[in-house]
Formats: C-alpha cells, sequence, structure tokens
C-alpha cells in the first residue's frame, strides 16, 4: 500500500480511502484541515501498510463499524498505548485487544471535528455507523450498501434488527447524505430509501 486515495473533501476535512484484505474492505481516513489530526475507521488488514497510512496522516484515533474478522484484521497494530480503539461493547467478544465503548450518541473528537456514534444492530449487536457532524458524509460499515442491508446470517446477525436499524437510524437522515459501505462504492440516503419495502418482501 503506498497511500489511500481522496474520496471527498471540504473546508473542514478530507476523507482517502484504503481498500485492503481478501473481501476488499474499506478503510477510511478522515483529516481535519484545520489541525492534521485523522481518524482511521476499520483497521481491516495489512497491518504494516495500515500502521504506515496512519503515521503518515497522523491518525489519532481508531474507530471499528463492528468486530468481524475483516474489519478488525489490523485493530491490535493500530491502537498502541495512546491511540484509543473505539468499538460498541456488543462486539467487544469478537475481538482481543481492548477498546473503549462506543455507546449510541458517543461523540468522538478529532482536531476540531467530531464523529458520532449511530447504533444500528442487526449485522451484529454491535454494528455502529458513523457521521461526521456539520458534513452530509455517513460511514455505515456493513449495515447499510447500493442495495440493500448488510448480510444478516451470521452468528448476531438478524434480519427484522437490521431493516428497523436502517429505517429508523439511518433514512431519517437527510436524501443527499453520502453512504460509504464496508465494501465497495458509495451510494446516498435518497437512492437507497425508496426501496426498503423490496429489501422486507425478499428477505435480504
Amino acid at each position: 500500500m503506498t497511500d489511500a486515495t481522496p474520496i471527498w473533501s471540504d473546508g473542514a476535512l478530507e476523507v482517502r480511502r484504503a481498500v485492503v484484505g481478501p473481501l476488499s474492505t474499506n478503510v477510511y481516513v478522515i483529516t481535519c484541515r484545520r489541525t492534521g489530526e485523522s481518524v482511521l475507521i476499520d483497521p481491516a488488514d495489512d497491518p504494516d501498510g495500515l500502521a504506515s497510512l496512519a503515521a503518515r496522516h497522523r491518525v489519532t484515533t481508531v474507530v471499528v463499524t463492528h468486530g468481524h474478522a475483516d474489519h478488525v484484521g489490523a485493530l491490535e497494530r493500530l491502537s498502541p498505548t495512546g491511540r484509543p480503539a473505539w468499538m460498541n461493547g456488543a462486539d467487544a467478544a469478537l475481538v482481543s485487544t481492548p477498546t473503549r465503548h462506543l455507546d449510541d450518541g458517543v461523540e468522538i473528537p478529532v482536531g476540531a471535528l467530531r464523529l458520532v456514534a449511530h447504533h444500528t444492530p442487526g449485522h451484529t449487536p454491535g454494528s455502529t455507523c458513523l457521521t461526521a457532524a456539520g458534513s452530509p458524509l455517513l460511514f455505515a460499515g456493513d449495515t447499510l450498501f447500493p442495495g440493500g442491508p448488510g448480510a444478516t446470517h451470521f452468528p448476531g446477525g438478524d434480519f427484522p434488527t437490521i431493516i428497523r436499524s436502517i429505517e429508523e437510524r439511518l433514512f431519517v437522515l437527510p436524501d443527499a447524505t453520502i453512504v460509504w459501505p464496508g465494501h465497495g462504492e458509495q451510494t446516498t440516503i435518497g437512492t437507497e430509501r425508496p426501496h426498503l419495502a423490496e429489501w422486507v418482501a425478499r428477505g435480504w
């Protein structure tokens, strides 16, 4: 890995993405333009590459959207003393690295920026999405993708629960909200919201 690719920016923040691991997991680095500090979302794989990336972009905080192995492969390497790692306590048993509890509504400061946690169980009990306050960005983990919800056939997954999370926690956001998922490309809330009934009818 040489670097992450810039995918979005405004006057307050810049977002970069690296795609790593056998399941092509998205790793996001959000940088505060005012201070240069960054947060890394989902340390999925390639510990050496992500450690270099984290050093290059002054990553001070690591956030995990959920505890599946394809999202935490580099967590131990990226969360030494002094760089806190956050994830919802309902998924804490899925990792060996101690983490801070990312409860619903928690705000994580990154320089002058704030990431806000939205607990969205269904893919896993602790699945959590993140918004960047003051921006139209949603980092959805494996809760919402272009074309439907994340998989719920894994242990701890539940289809009615993920549908409720999407409807009650994500589809209340503005249509223009840009959804950056844990795998694949972006979508928007306005693009996906009209299809909720179809997803319910098909059952996945």
